[in-house]
């Protein structure tokens, strides 16, 4: 066993003296809840990324048009554009996700209300994602002061971001859909 050593003194100008450290040591008894909280907090962070990270590599194929590479390029952070592909593949997870949550939240119970909140979650996201995302990037970020279509935001570029956003949408309403019809089935889950 290692003796504790007392702590230091530091004299002060008037000739009194004070302790340097003033905060007791942890117990070693609030370890274990500690790591679970961190273990906790760790899944979560995991099961709140998760959904963004799948899609964002089932929608990888659209990063091989220039188009694509150069919005995310132009993304904060600007000329790297692996980080801002996932940190917005994630963020368009989001709907999906918050609609998940407040269907388990709200419902009843499992079965025919999940059931009919994932098929409106998949039907709402995939309107937010497929319609509205390719908006904000053709429309809103050069208006922001992001400009970065070098072909300048023709039909190629429209139907390119509406392909992606519209694939995204699928790729996120598969699982809820079956999930639904899974809810729905007699017996339920």
């Amino acid at each position: 066993m290692v003796p504790l050593l007392p702590a230091p003194s530091v004299s002060l100008s008037s000739g009194s003296s004070a302790s340097l450290s003033t905060a007791s040591p942890v117990p070693l008894s609030t370890a274990p809840a500690v790591v679970d909280s961190l273990v906790g907090l760790l899944w979560t962070v995991g099961l709140l990324i998760f959904p963004g990270l799948v899609a964002a590599g089932l929608c990888a194929p659209f990063l091989a048009s220039t188009r694509l590479r150069a919005l995310f390029s132009a993304l904060p952070p600007a000329g790297r554009v692996l980080p801002s592909y996932l940190a917005v593949a994630v963020g368009l997870s989001v709907p999906y996700l918050v609609g998940v949550v407040l269907t388990v939240a709200r419902a009843a119970e499992a079965g025919p209300a999940w059931s009919s909140g994932f098929l409106l979650t998949a039907l709402l996201g995939g309107v937010l994602v497929g319609l509205v995302g390719p908006a904000v990037a053709a429309l809103g970020l050069p208006r922001v002061g992001v400009d970065w279509d070098p072909t300048g935001y023709g039909v190629g570029t429209w139907l390119l971001l509406g392909g992606a956003g519209l694939w995204y949408a699928f790729v996120a309403a598969v699982p809820l859909v079956a999930l639904a019809v899974g809810m729905a089935l007699p017996g339920g889950y």
